[in-house]
């Protein structure tokens, strides 16, 4: 005997719900797992270390600006945090990166950390005003060719 038509079409209802939930699920997993690592994370990385590289003494850059010569257009956080990855005592100027408004930004040592990298502009020649504001008019770097 023939099953009733009516379970026939819940059962086929039943199997299209749980398909496309089972790929969303897969799919978000595939996505998750490729997250922040691999490659790609360490080449972008890479990219702003390598523009912060290219800021002379005496210069400053802002987070916007190493992101967009990244080309990383509009992801100035992202520079943030790969200059918050960076130790005091490495090699990537990571004191040359100011944010927008000219100021130095907390980095993870606390307080501490944006005096030091204020004293470490300031032996490279570059003022602060009474605000703690750089003048990005007179001190922002300027690469040629762009």
């Amino acid at each position: 005997m023939k099953k009733p038509l009516r379970s026939a079409r819940l059962v086929a209802m039943k199997a299209r719900k749980t398909a496309p939930k089972t790929a969303r699920k897969k799919a978000r997993k595939k996505a998750r797992s490729g997250k922040r690592r691999g490659p790609r994370a360490d080449s972008t990385r890479e990219r702003i270390y390598a523009q912060v590289r290219r800021v002379p003494r005496g210069k400053v850059a802002t987070y916007g600006q190493i992101a967009s010569l990244a080309g990383l257009e509009g992801q100035a956080r992202q520079v943030g945090y790969a200059m918050a990855a960076v130790p005091s005592t490495s090699a990537v100027p990571w004191h040359r990166v100011i944010n927008a408004q000219g100021r130095v930004s907390m980095r993870s040592e606390g307080p501490g950390g944006t005096i030091i990298q204020q004293q470490m502009l300031e032996r490279e020649g570059v003022v602060f005003d009474d605000g703690g504001r750089v003048a990005l008019t007179r001190f922002r770097w300027r690469p040629r060719g762009r």
